[in-house]
């Protein structure tokens, strides 16, 4: 690609790689990975904005990254979900995995709008909460139609701010109840599993509780993320269709939007898990790939984090941050019911 050849790519290759690798080793650091690498590399992004002369030679660069490294880091990341794995889950696990995604997807989706949020974040912050946090947020971006790309990065970044200060949050809830109720370690791990937004949460919260719910938080929360790329179509297809409505009732015309782009990194992203599963890699080499993921997928985050407007996040986050809160404390006692009574 001719971007590559430019300079301004290449500064805003080290600028971000540098981003996503102190992420990856700053969430090594206890408590600090309950955050997760992801969105550390996207807040060490935005403190990069204290230099902006260096930002605005990236500029062009950064806009590449934000985009084709994402789906490259989607599509590697597909090689983390074992499907034999899941499916000796059972099917439980997966129909508990589709209902949760589904209501707090809709949920969320509802609340954010009823306190005031655009359709536009209300619908990504619904899918950060309800599938797996950062990357969810950022797979599901490309299938919504915007006619202001500036405003869909602010609310790139605000979904996610809610998806990681929510998780984060609500482990320290969730850790409290299982002393507190005395949950069993394979029910404390789907508890975290099902309800925990981001990867990084379930897996620190799962591991808090010993392997037996590491474990069970592992294949609760990987069966949500399985359901990513069926729910980026769906929504995608739902989203245009409820903004070409919404668009007609504001200006009484007709208003043909753009071709929504098929997600082929989606496609992607099941072949991965496919060959992941069926081919006979050595697991050295699914974890290299699982690590390079969250290299890229972190420095698509740094350059978000490296375009985002603080006075339009503080201004506008009120809305969202409340709908959240509200969905993931109805989510929490769904999967504590679940967990009690299913397992």
């Amino acid at each position: 690609m001719k971007i590559m050849k430019e300079k301004t790519f290449w500064l805003a290759a080290v600028l971000t790689l540098t981003c996503s690798m102190l992420g990856v080793t700053i969430a090594k650091i206890p408590y600090l990975n309950l955050i997760g690498a992801l969105v550390l590399s996207m807040l060490l992004g935005m403190l990069l904005q204290s230099a902006p002369k260096t930002i605005n030679k990236a500029r062009p660069g950064i806009g590449f990254i934000s985009n084709k490294f994402l789906r490259l880091g989607i599509i590697l990341l597909g090689f983390k979900l074992n499907l034999v794995t899941l499916a000796q889950s059972g099917v439980k696990t997966i129909v508990i995995a589709m209902i949760v995604v589904t209501c707090t997807i809709f949920l969320t989706y509802k609340l954010c709008m009823y306190f005031g949020a655009d359709s536009e974040l209300a619908i990504l912050t619904a899918t950060g909460c309800g599938i797996c946090g950062a990357a969810a947020v950022m797979g599901m971006s490309p299938q919504i139609e915007t006619f202001d790309e500036e405003r869909k990065r602010e609310n790139e970044v605000l979904a996610v701010a809610v998806a990681s200060v929510m998780g984060t949050l609500f482990i320290l809830i969730e850790l409290t109840l299982k002393s507190f109720l005395h949950l069993s370690d394979a029910q404390f791990g789907i508890m975290a599993g099902g309800s925990l937004h981001e990867i990084a949460q379930a897996v620190a919260a799962g591991g808090a509780g010993g392997a037996v719910s590491l474990q069970h938080a592992i294949i609760m929360k990987l069966s949500r993320v399985l359901l990513l790329a069926p729910a980026a179509l769906v929504v995608g297809i739902w989203y245009q269709k409820h903004l070409q409505k919404e668009m007609q009732a504001t200006s009484g015309k007709q208003i043909k939007l753009k071709k929504l782009p098929i997600p082929w990194f989606m496609a992607g992203f099941i072949l991965s898990s496919l060959i992941g599963t069926f081919m006979p890699i050595p697991e050295s080499v699914i974890n290299f790939l699982v690590q390079a993921a969250y290299v890229f997928l972190g420095m698509a985050m740094a350059a978000l984090g490296m375009s985002v407007n603080f006075k339009v996040l503080f201004k506008r986050g009120q809305s969202v941050f409340k709908g959240a809160f509200i969905s993931s404390t109805i989510l929490l006692i769904f999967m504590l019911l679940v967990s009690i009574y299913l397992f």
